[in-house]
């Protein structure tokens, strides 16, 4: 492209700093150095996650950044050393990486990654390269992604080339929610035909669990949920109970025993708060039953009684779903292109780059799943 080895002039959504708008700028975007790939992004949405991070999380070093992680687009061009992918590929970027040389890619038991730029940078959740700059000020990238600008850089571990039909304003959800509740049934709940499960908290997150306990074959889902308005898509993807704790007096684990008759065998928490992973642990059955932690958070500890787990409950976490992205991701896509994996589903509003922060107004309130932001024309 004309455009290769050149800086990219183009707009981005910036945020300074904590707790403040995000605003659309102006930035430079420099070449691919060795191993990386500049990208042009098509589509991107909100993951609960950036919100964390401009609203919550409030780490000192991690801004001014470029936010978003959740995207697709198209290679724009690439660094020395870069055999993989060239300019027109189809791409998603991971914010889990896959070197395929450390000895956690070469485990089957793990999707982590030696090189993952979390490494040594979660504590302001931007690795230390600079491939931005704006008003002569660099710019970090968000999980090293910066997916909420019209070009970025992405390193050769951390992008996934997918099938050149593939919907691009649908497979990126792939990039982080779906692939994350997806695989948290399938992966590490490992969700067993005829079983019974609940799933905490019906975001993007949430309905993907949904959808992987039904493709697991569990024969009740139930789906809790404060916003009932969420339990009609947790239908279509196959919830066949619904609980909204509020409208009950005793705590909602008791009410799921109830329910079932002494828990259910597997819970996915996607909320991100302790107390609701702690109500899903608890709302399993003793003996055998699983509780997959699937929503993030890094304020607070949590904590359970140890008899919980003596009497022979299991409490797991995960990361993408337990994916290996860039040998799950396509697979996933081509499970989507044939009509195995619902996208329609979660994209409840269409909206423009220059819209980023009413979107995020949005997911903050509830008011939807997943906004399709068309960052690229």
């Amino acid at each position: 492209m004309a455009t290769a080895g050149k800086v990219i002039k183009c707009k981005a959504a910036v945020a300074w700093e904590a707790d403040s708008p995000l605003v659309i700028e102006e930035v430079e975007v420099a070449p691919p150095q060795k191993n990386e790939i500049r990208l042009k992004v098509i589509a991107a949405s909100i993951c609960l996650s950036d919100v964390y991070h401009m609203y919550k999380g409030k780490p000192k070093d991690g801004f001014p950044v470029v936010m978003g992680h959740e995207g697709a687009g198209i290679v724009e061009s690439v660094g020395p050393g870069v055999t993989e992918f060239k300019p027109g590929d189809k791409v998603i970027p991971l914010y889990l990486s896959q070197c395929r040389d450390c000895k956690f890619c070469k485990n089957p038991k793990t999707n982590m990654c030696e090189k993952d730029w979390s490494g040594n940078q979660m504590f302001k959740q931007s690795p230390s390269e600079i491939r931005f700059t704006c008003r002569s000020k660099p710019l970090l990238q968000f999980m090293r992604t910066g997916i909420f600008s019209e070009y970025t850089i992405k390193n050769k571990i951390a992008l996934v080339k997918v099938h050149d039909d593939a919907q691009l304003d649908r497979v990126f959800l792939f990039g982080c929610g779906v692939s994350t509740g997806y695989g948290a049934a399938i992966n590490n709940a490992k969700v067993e035909p005829g079983s019974v499960c609940a799933v905490f908290g019906l975001g993007a997150v949430g309905l993907s669990a949904v959808m992987g306990c039904k493709h697991a074959g569990a024969s009740r889902i139930i789906a809790v949920d404060i916003n009932e308005e969420r339990f009609e898509k947790a239908k279509i993807l196959g919830a066949t109970d619904f609980v909204n704790p509020k409208l009950h007096q005793k705590p909602i684990s008791e009410v799921l025993i109830e329910m079932t008759n002494g828990g259910v065998d597997y819970s996915v928490e996607c909320v991100g708060q302790v107390d609701v992973m702690r109500s899903a642990l608890e709302s399993c059955i003793k003996g055998w039953g699983v509780s997959v932690i699937a929503g993030w958070t890094d304020l607070y500890d949590f904590s359970a009684r140890p008899i919980q787990l003596i009497a022979g409950r299991t409490w797991k976490g995960t990361s993408f779903g337990g994916f290996k992205g860039k040998d799950d991701v396509p697979k996933l896509v081509l499970d989507h292109m044939a009509g195995r994996i619902n996208l329609d589903v979660f994209v409840t509003h269409n909206m423009n780059l220059d819209q980023i922060n009413e979107a995020i107004k949005m997911m903050m309130a509830g008011g939807c799943i997943r906004p399709v932001i068309s960052v690229s024309k």
